[in-house]
């Protein structure tokens, strides 16, 4: 088969690689119908993220038709069934999947000892990321294994399109998950930092969780337009001093619920001194993430509020403002999405017409130009805000 292979730094290759096969009674092969380029795909694409090896096989926002089961899987999950799969392989039957937190299951990292070793204790599995979390080859393919797959899966109707649903395995629980841990309540102000795909579902999770008001902040005018649509006030960083005009839309008491859509590349003039800071550290290998916008967000958020972490962060990160937060009185937020928790719930919202995720897509490509598309994306080439590929 054919799919997107890592070969290191900025090197994305379209290549021929073994077709996957049923390897335990509780998987299934799927036969890709839509996949998506995501921002912490980017992530791997600058190799900021170590374990990465030549030959894996990136994605993890996928869905399509089931072609094969294991024996194992007792009708959950059967050939013809359409399903997207969530980029957390979770086993169903652990402590931590009992109480829904999926993207800590402690059982599908297939790579747990060298987990336990880099973060104390293991994580979930994660299709198509590191090998500290398991290594597990990604759906930029057409044809997809799923472990755990009687567990790992959320089945969709016919009635909607790949368009409308293939976001229910990543972006669209990750903003809504970003906003419903900041437990909005109808007073709030919520300002969020990032306006690409997470961020723009972020924006309408929070109006639609009924925060008073919702900020977005930008600099790319594509994406700052997005964001009004869907109901936000917008800030461009570049124009305006984010910090005067969040205390200007709050009285001066600043956002109650503060969320980093942002994550470990925080792009930023270079002219603010911890943003030269953070490059200087990078160059010599004294840092790896860049957190200019946590810093911004412990700064401006409203003293006993709560500050929201869907962005990845890959390692270490210096000259946290832990002061700020500790005697500020912050509750901070934070992890993987625990997809499964929230997919049942999205995916009603989206069959009831409350929201169409459909309209963070700007462009739509073959797999095969998936290496060139990697590059548009990251460059925001054509106002490119998300990209959907086409095995």
């Amino acid at each position: 088969m054919k799919a997107l292979v890592w070969h290191g730094k900025e090197d994305i290759r379209y290549d021929t690689v073994s077709d996957p096969e049923i390897e335990d009674p509780r998987d299934a092969i799927v036969k890709v119908t839509s996949c998506a380029i995501c921002g912490s795909d980017l992530h791997l694409f600058h190799n900021f993220i170590p374990a990465m090896l030549p030959g894996d096989i990136m994605g993890h926002e996928m869905m399509g038709e089931v072609v094969e089961v294991g024996s194992g899987m007792d009708g959950r999950l059967k050939k013809g069934d359409r399903i997207v799969v969530p980029f957390t392989i979770t086993c169903g039957e652990c402590e931590q999947c009992k109480r829904g937190n999926y993207s800590v299951c402690e059982r599908t990292n297939r790579k747990k000892e060298l987990a336990d070793k880099v973060f104390g204790h293991t994580t979930a599995g994660l299709f198509g990321y590191t090998h500290l979390t398991g290594g597990y080859p990604g759906g930029q393919a057409e044809y997809l294994r799923v472990p755990f797959a009687d567990t790992t899966h959320v089945k969709v109707p016919e009635n909607l399109s790949d368009e409308q649903v293939l976001f229910l395995g990543d972006i669209f629980p990750t903003g809504w998950q970003a906003a419903a841990q900041c437990d909005i309540q109808k007073t709030d102000t919520v300002a969020i930092w990032g306006c690409g795909p997470v961020g723009q579902m972020a924006i309408r999770s929070a109006v639609l969780l009924g925060a008073k008001q919702v900020v977005a902040i930008d600099l790319l005018p594509e994406r700052l337009s997005m964001a009004e649509a869907g109901g936000a006030i917008t800030i461009n960083f570049k124009e305006e001093s984010v910090i005067e005009r969040l205390n200007d839309l709050t009285e001066g008491k600043g956002p109650e619920k503060c969320i980093d859509a942002t994550g470990m590349e925080s792009h930023v003039s270079f002219a603010q001194p911890d943003t030269i800071y953070d490059r200087a550290k990078q160059l010599i290998a004294m840092e790896s993430d860049r957190p200019h916008v946590l810093r911004e967000m412990i700064y401006v958020c409203r003293p006993a509020g709560t500050i929201s972490i869907p962005g990845v962060y890959a390692g270490l990160i210096d000259k946290m403002p832990m002061g700020l937060a500790m005697n500020k009185g912050l509750t901070f937020r934070m992890g993987q999405t625990h997809v499964r928790r929230w997919t049942d719930d999205l995916l009603r919202r989206i069959d009831d017409g409350e929201i169409d995720p459909s309209f963070v897509i700007t462009h739509t490509a073959k797999l095969g130009d998936g290496p060139e598309m990697y590059n548009v994306f990251r460059d925001k080439r054509d106002s490119c805000i998300k990209v959907v590929l086409k095995p």
